[in-house]
């Protein structure tokens, strides 16, 4: 393709042709160019651009940092809810840049994504963490190779997941479930009127995820229908301010329903709210919403509130604890005590039945075995012996 350039007035143009419009040659000019120099240079960048159809990367010596750059601005931002998108920010900055970043990201081989997803996993990340890692990778190459149309080939099809332990991500100990004992003692540690009561008690009678606890606001929850709605968590964002974003998947929209003793705590822990903020006046720190989980003074208690929590639970009462242990506990308790499956799903916000029982296999073979016994009981009962 050919174009041209022409001095107009003071400045200089450059025009080329495109492609036919309802049968019509059609030209497309721009003026406003110094020099004669400047506008065949500036010529020469839209021609290539126009027949690269419009893309706006230069893939000849692009870098991997270049390209998840582009990735992250163009797919990430456009597609992933904002949470999402710090976690991949988080992924791309501190392992994809300081491991792979230097390289050409066309010169890029399996065998290198297979060195870097062997390393995370030598290195001790969890196969979530991992999964997340390796999905992170996937997408980027898969997008490479359509719609940018920068590689033939993705490389991450030919890497492979190391295989972890399943009996030992399953095991209790991993999912740090705790006996009923063992919560009444981080109880009398965390009585009524500390900071962490609350927010302890909503995690162990509903299973719901730390974020979800920590970003409830007053309104979704009804003390009269006895319910919990989940429908939003508090992150923090790039600035390092606290805001509401969506929950994590869209199964994790749900309404939770709530025994009395909740319900009773929530109704005086209300009251006592409301007593706390007339009594502080104007000492008492204001939101734009009207927060649940509060300290006595009004202040925001967040996800990284519960980091001291944990630690005293883990160090001072040496008892095997983080937030989500409630979420497996409250889990395991419903389904030894035989509650249907598809409600225990719903109620975790889980999308299928399936991932309910694979993460609590060690009670559904329990609960197997007590199938077979109740099945022989009957059987006994009512069949002759031989």
């Amino acid at each position: 393709m050919q174009g041209s350039v022409r001095k107009r007035g003071n400045s200089w143009a450059y025009s080329f042709e495109v492609a036919k419009e309802n049968g019509k040659r059609k030209r497309v000019e721009k003026t406003g160019c110094k020099t004669k120099k400047e506008a065949l240079e500036e010529l020469r960048k839209a021609i290539i651009d126009y027949e690269n159809s419009g893309t706006v990367i230069n893939e000849s010596d692009m870098s991997v940092t270049d390209y998840f750059d582009y990735w992250f601005k163009e797919y990430v931002v456009v597609n992933c809810k904002p949470n999402t998108q710090i976690g991949y920010k988080r992924l791309i900055e501190n392992h994809i840049k300081p491991q792979i970043g230097i390289y050409k990201f066309k010169k890029i081989t399996p065998a290198k994504l297979q060195e870097l997803i062997n390393l995370k996993y030598r290195n001790g990340f969890s196969k979530n963490y991992l999964s997340n890692f390796f999905g992170v990778l996937s997408g980027a190459f898969k997008n490479a190779v359509y719609p940018y149309q920068l590689i033939k080939e993705n490389p991450m099809e030919f890497v492979k997941m190391p295989k972890y332990n399943q009996k030992l991500i399953n095991n209790l100990e991993d999912l740090k479930i705790i006996t009923l004992e063992q919560y009444n003692t981080i109880l009398k540690r965390f009585p009524y009127g500390s900071n962490m009561h609350i927010p302890l008690q909503i995690g162990f009678h509903t299973g719901m995820r730390v974020a979800e606890v920590m970003s409830l606001t007053w309104d979704c929850i009804n003390l009269v229908s006895k319910t919990i709605k989940v429908e939003k968590i508090l992150y923090r964002n790039e600035f390092k301010q606290w805001v509401f974003g969506p929950p994590k998947t869209n199964s994790s929209y749900r309404t939770i329903k709530i025994g009395d003793t909740l319900c009773s705590l929530l109704k005086r822990f209300h009251t006592d709210q409301k007593a706390n903020k007339l009594r502080y006046g104007q000492y008492y720190i204001k939101h734009d919403y009207d927060f649940v989980c509060l300290k006595e003074n009004g202040e925001l208690l967040t996800t990284d509130s519960i980091k001291y929590l944990s630690r005293v639970i883990n160090y001072e009462l040496d008892i095997p604890f983080k937030f989500h242990s409630l979420r497996h506990t409250h889990a395991t308790m419903l389904l030894e005590a035989g509650a249907n499956i598809k409600d225990i799903q719903e109620r975790l916000g889980h999308s299928k039945s399936s991932i309910t029982m694979d993460v609590y296999s060690h009670v559904t073979k329990t609960m197997s075995s007590n199938t077979v016994s109740i099945l022989e009981n009957q059987i006994i009962s009512k069949l002759p012996t031989l």
